[in-house]
């Protein structure tokens, strides 16, 4: 595919930066990467013929575009993870355009995929959003919608919004290029209500009976990488790789059985949440019934 004339800087960190700058590359020139030194290695791995800069914080940063000269208009920035100032945003033309992986103001902040899987929400999305100072309150270039079915693991999501993200930077960067886009629009075009994400802890990972089952099935699905969801079954430190709700079940809070088809159930604050496969501490990940056939006789 032939590139655009146009070229950006890349600002991105880790993972989900990696896979999208490696599609990005396929239909822009990026005249360099920034990143922190932590994955620079991992950005160098996918970076085509593109310097890889780093900064680990915003004073950093702000040195960085002083001593380095762009040619570049516009910066594309995903899932970088430091603060970046006016001052920086300045140094481009025509700004610096932020793919946010929800449909804003819904979800701003750190960890919006985990939260719309938590969320139990029937739809996300990804946001390309003119990055302001502020956190995630710049107006928008473009959003599109990713249609949940209550299934998804948070690797799922990820890797469906990758693909959206690109479709839409593919789409909308020519427009900011050209000055079709300029400037965006308000966050209140998309009718959303504001809410927020945060960064997870270790302690998210611990499973809470407390909770209805429901919930806390979301919670495997969307802490499948990390925190990952802790428990003890039969004297085992375990975490829960997959399960499903029995919402009509009802018993001590807490209590682990043995279900009628071979499975695992463990009541909750409503419903029971039925274990379809995990993980003891030291093994690899199992089947339920594998698990039952060594430690059945401890329940």
């Amino acid at each position: 595919m032939k590139k655009t004339s146009n070229k950006i800087v890349f600002f991105g960190s880790g993972p989900v930066a990696a896979e999208s700058l490696r599609l990005l590359q396929k239909h822009i020139e990026v005249e360099a990467v920034i990143t922190k030194s932590s994955t620079q290695y991992e950005m160098k791995a996918v970076a085509e013929n593109s310097p890889v800069l780093t900064a680990n914080s915003k004073i950093e940063l702000d040195s960085l575009l002083v001593e380095q000269k762009f040619t570049s208009r516009l910066a594309v920035l995903i899932d970088f993870g430091i603060i970046v100032s006016q001052k920086v945003i300045d140094n481009f033309e025509l700004g610096i355009i932020n793919s946010h992986f929800s449909i804003l103001p819904e979800w701003r902040g750190a960890d919006p995929i985990t939260f719309a899987i938590l969320s139990g929400q029937e739809v996300t999305g990804v946001s390309l959003m003119m990055l302001v100072e502020a956190m995630d309150e710049g107006p928008l270039v473009e959003y599109g919608e990713q249609p949940l079915n209550g299934s998804e693991t948070g690797p799922v999501l990820t890797e469906k919004l990758i693909k959206l993200s690109d479709a839409l930077l593919k789409h909308d960067l020519p427009r900011v290029f050209s000055g079709e886009a300029k400037g965006g629009v308000p966050q209140s075009v998309t009718k959303r209500s504001v809410s927020y994400s945060r960064k997870l802890t270790k302690e998210d990972g611990i499973l809470d009976f407390n909770k209805t089952a429901k919930e806390l099935e979301a919670e495997i699905r969307a802490f499948i990488e990390w925190p990952k969801s802790r428990t003890e079954i039969a004297g085992k430190d375990v975490v829960i790789t997959k399960a499903q709700v029995d919402p009509k079940a009802s018993g001590t809070i807490g209590q682990v059985f043995k279900t009628n088809d071979k499975k695992l159930g463990i009541y909750t604050n409503s419903g029971a949440l039925i274990v379809l496969e995990l993980k003891p501490a030291g093994k690899k990940a199992m089947p339920v019934d594998a698990f039952l056939a060594g430690y059945g006789n401890k329940i």
